[in-house]
């Protein structure tokens, strides 16, 4: 204690970083986020493209997009393992060499010499140590004070509405002017850039560097790295799983949707890919301000557990509006509450798990939370698709409806503390 006592009086954190360095450790973290989504969303933007070069049918091009999806579904939470154990720098390096083997993968199934459609395939591989995102959360959480955290976790909504409008529009740009290896060749150029930064910049651990960091037991005994026991623990924690539980079930049917959304973009709403494409720069323009700016405001003003039961309650709203919607102009206009909802309930969701565990274990936290994504990716080209072409469209709003009324009646009987340092 009194080493600590005098590093702070001197400045410097116990984790090494000095009190005027945490900006700047903030500030490269969110350009370190915003590069790597920007790649990924050039790599989503040509990934139909060269599919269809390599002559992959839809059905091929669903597996390839499934086996990504369950990669990251099981990587996330050893990924967060990884982030507890080695500290930042060790994550963001690891999470930016996946992202460059998976780029020059890439780059060579673009090489007609070479076989393309089993490097394809090759290049979902690292897919299960691509969590970027994750690990920028975990800083964010080490550097914040728990009432500042939903802000700071919110201002990440500007890193990914970047990576939505610029990635999709460098993706598109840069393969019909220079070829489609062009975006690939980039987003292999700025993630060695990002590794390369990330090893040289990033302090080793940011744990126990902010001003109202929690104390991480001295004694406690480090598990093994694939221990799913302790992975799974963490979800029996005081307050853990039902948020949790809200975090998947809530955000399902709105993720169903957006899975298969490039089809019904194309059927429902009579789309091209250049009207689609602005339709994803509207959306990627909506996350920004919400998630970077509005849930950041009123996160100042509201407790989460009001927050958390608002997105709820919008979601309902919305899901009986996309019932209803019949061109892509209604799509638009009930589109700033969808964005408001799924911005709310992960930027809500995420604060508040990262309170019910200790200090020692929220990347690993961050790493279930990450993998709900990939987990609607992997069951929602299946489920989506059942559902599409038995009901239609309006399914999906009856869905959204159903389940978030259930949800919301739960939350209402039983409200959520403000703060996740009591059980629910």
């Amino acid at each position: 204690m009194r080493e600590v006592r005098a590093s702070r009086g001197q400045g410097q954190s116990p984790s090494g970083i000095g009190t005027l360095d945490l900006s700047w450790v903030m500030l490269l973290m969110y350009v370190l986020a915003a590069l790597e989504l920007t790649c990924l969303f050039m790599q989503f933007s040509i990934m139909p493209y060269l599919s269809r070069r390599l002559g992959l049918d839809s059905v091929a091009f669903g597996y390839q997009q499934t086996i990504f999806g369950v990669l990251q579904l099981l990587g996330g939470p050893v990924f967060g393992r990884f982030a507890d154990q080695r500290g930042a720098r060790a994550a963001f390096t690891l999470s930016f060499l996946a992202s460059s083997v998976l780029y020059l993968l890439l780059a060579a199934a673009c090489s007609p010499a070479l076989p393309g459609v089993a490097l394809l395939f090759a290049s979902r591989l690292p897919g299960a140590l691509m969590h970027t995102l994750p690990a920028a959360q975990m800083v964010i959480t080490d550097l914040s004070a728990p009432e500042e955290r939903p802000a700071a976790l919110g201002r990440l909504g500007l890193c990914f509405g970047v990576g939505v409008i610029f990635g999709s529009l460098l993706g598109g740009t840069l393969s019909s002017t220079c070829g489609i290896q062009c975006p690939v060749i980039v987003a292999l150029v700025v993630n060695l850039l990002g590794a390369i930064l990330s090893f040289t910049c990033l302090p080793t651990s940011t744990r126990g560097a902010g001003a109202h960091a929690q104390a991480v037991l001295p004694g406690k005994p480090k598990a093994s790295l694939f221990d799913l026991k302790a992975i799974t623990c963490l979800l029996l924690q005081p307050g853990v799983l039902p948020v949790f539980l809200v975090k998947v079930i809530c955000g399902f049917p709105s993720g169903l949707f957006m899975v298969m959304f490039s089809l019904i973009s194309m059927d429902f709403f009579q789309l091209e890919a250049a009207q689609a494409s602005y339709l994803m720069s509207f959306f990627g323009v909506l996350q920004m301000v919400f998630q970077g700016l509005v849930i950041g405001w009123l996160s100042g003003h509201f407790s989460e557990g009001a927050l958390l039961r608002a997105s709820v309650l919008v979601f309902c709203v919305v899901g009986l509006a996309m019932a209803l919607m019949a061109n892509v102009f209604h799509f638009c206009l009930l589109m700033p509450g969808l964005v408001f909802s799924l911005c709310a309930l992960n930027v809500v969701t995420d604060s508040m798990l990262t309170k019910a565990v200790s200090a020692s274990d929220t990347g690993t936290m961050l790493g279930l939370c990450a993998s709900v994504q990939p987990l609607t990716r992997t069951l929602g080209p299946t489920l989506g698709g059942l559902l599409y072409h038995s009901f239609g469209v309006p399914v999906f709003g009856h869905v959204q409806f159903a389940v978030n009324f259930l949800v919301l009646l739960v939350l209402w009987r039983q409200p959520i503390p403000p703060k996740m340092d009591k059980a629910w």
